[in-house]
């Protein structure tokens, strides 16, 4: 399967718009890690992200006949932008259909390059399929994101140039995969002439569509995938990139959003350009791959494949980081509600630097504190931490990886209310568009009372937010019929320890 894209990709003509990209050594990351690391800098092209060479190499490929009547995609970033640069570079009518709900710095990127954009439901799924019912009325050529041959092999031209960039052995080259064509592409012009070196994907670990699709032997569905690696956050591996991929990739490494925050503040320090989530998949996976195997000395690439970030994303990219590269603890900590206790709490936590201090009241006898503290030496010394004031007779609850924890609890203030009755607590993403929480109130209707609500944007294409509800148990069976009809990803919080401790 892999020997037919050789030819394409050897012929590709991705280079009469893109450009070659350096492969850069990373030192920083390298004298940690113990090995020598390289980012293939895929940023750098001129939509700042890989899919202008699928793109244009597709377009380029079209019959006079086929570029004279036009092409059309359904996209909400990075494909876009290089359907639309590729359009205007060869002369050809580009139609961009892209959800309502995309941030407006992408549609006006997309119409800066000469892209005629139509903005089409509320999903990327509801664009794509106006997109082909678009492209059969009117006779335009689809092109798709990934599962298309000639998108593979001008995707597959990053491997190509790194090949020939890297001299000497190359122990693995780490890529990320949404829908599989810059994988497939890769995989399939390294495994044809470096057998030995390793094609590594990397997915986030609420979106693992490879990773799903490998283990059941065929394609497979998810029901939902996480949006904060927007650019990965597909529900199905492409048709032709699985043929590649089940025949060529190694392994699929499953990273968290916090390692993915981690592995951009990485990117930074050692290059100081700033990756997208999605572009920062590679070097992600390739330090949750150094962890796990232990492998020193040997070279590692990461692909660095694409730059296209909100700002207003960085704020929480920031927080996230610390904890992601296992340099802070979240801890929830009960102590005596005395006086001189907060002192010595305080003297036995030692030297630190405290990156969250959050006190709260509880009871004549007790109060509990949510405290963020700065670590030494990784998650041993979190460990040591937590045994540390465990021994001193303090009650800790290690919250670092509680999700509902990091994105609402800590922001939050308040505490328990002794009126509520059956409440139970839920975690949605809400689309940012309007009326998406109309759409949810009249959804429920006045059938239960909500008790709790905190809302938190973090710039994505999506709101977080914690709503407590008050269902009596004879009207749950109807409570789960509401989530299931809303259409928003959700999940169950009732049962947090966080929500016990402070809410």
């Amino acid at each position: 399967m892999s020997l037919q894209y050789i030819e394409r990709i050897l012929k590709s003509r991705v280079y009469d718009v893109a450009r070659e990209t350096p492969l850069d050594p990373v030192p920083l990351l390298s004298a940690r890690l113990g090995n020598a690391v390289f980012l293939k800098r895929e940023d750098l092209q001129p939509v700042f992200s890989f899919k202008i060479r699928g793109a244009y190499n597709k377009i380029a490929g079209l019959s006079e006949a086929d570029r004279a009547r036009g092409v059309i995609t359904a996209s909400a970033g990075n494909h876009a932008q290089g359907v639309a640069l590729s359009g205007r570079r060869l002369g050809v009518r580009t139609l961009i259909v892209m959800p309502k709900t995309t941030p407006a710095i992408k549609v006006a990127a997309v119409r800066r390059l000469g892209g005629e954009v139509v903005l089409h439901g509320n999903a990327y799924d509801e664009a794509y399929e106006h997109a082909v019912h678009v492209a059969a009325r009117e006779g335009l050529t689809f092109v798709h994101p990934y599962d298309d041959p000639e998108v593979i092999a001008g995707q597959g031209t990053v491997a190509m140039e790194i090949l020939r960039q890297h001299a000497g052995s190359l122990h693995a080259i780490f890529v990320p995969v949404g829908g599989g064509g810059l994988i497939a592409g890769i995989a399939a012009y390294v495994k044809t002439f470096w057998p030995e070196v390793k094609v590594i994907g990397v997915e986030p670990d609420d979106a693992p569509t490879l990773a799903r699709a490998l283990a059941a032997g065929e394609r497979v569905v998810l029901d939902q995938v996480g949006i904060f690696a927007d650019g990965v956050a597909v529900r199905q591996i492409g048709a032709a990139p699985f043929s590649v991929c089940r025949e060529a990739v190694d392994e699929v490494v499953l990273v968290t959003g916090d390692e993915i925050c981690a592995a951009i503040k990485d990117i930074f320090d050692d290059t100081r350009s700033i990756a997208e989530p999605a572009g920062a998949l590679g070097v992600a996976g390739l330090k949750r791959y150094v962890e796990r195997t232990g492998v020193t000395g040997q070279h590692l690439v990461a692909i660095d494949s694409g730059a296209n970030i909100n700002f207003d994303r960085l704020r929480y990219v920031a927080e996230r980081a610390e904890t992601g590269e296992q340099r802070e603890a979240l801890i929830a900590v009960t102590i005596p509600e005395e006086p001189g206790s907060f002192r010595r709490f305080c003297h036995a936590i030692g030297q630190r630097a405290i990156t969250e201090f959050n006190y709260r009241y509880a009871t004549r006898r007790e109060a509990h504190v949510f405290v963020g503290v700065e670590l030494r030496e990784g998650r041993a010394d979190k460990e040591w931490l937590i045994a540390h004031l465990l021994e001193r007779g303090y009650p800790v609850v290690d919250m670092s990886d509680n999700e509902m924890a990091k994105l609402h609890v800590r922001y939050m203030v308040g505490g328990r209310s002794r009126e509520v009755e059956n409440e139970v607590l839920y975690r949605f993403e809400f689309p940012e568009r309007p009326g998406a929480l109309l759409h949810f109130l009249t959804h429920m209707g006045s059938s239960w009372n909500i008790s709790l609500f905190h809302y938190r944007n973090q710039g994505a294409d999506y709101g977080r937010v914690l709503v407590g509800v008050q269902v009596p148990p004879g009207e749950q069976p109807a409570f789960a019929v509401f989530l299931r009809d809303l259409g928003y990803p959700w999940a169950e919080e009732t049962d947090n320890p966080a929500y016990r401790l402070f809410l």
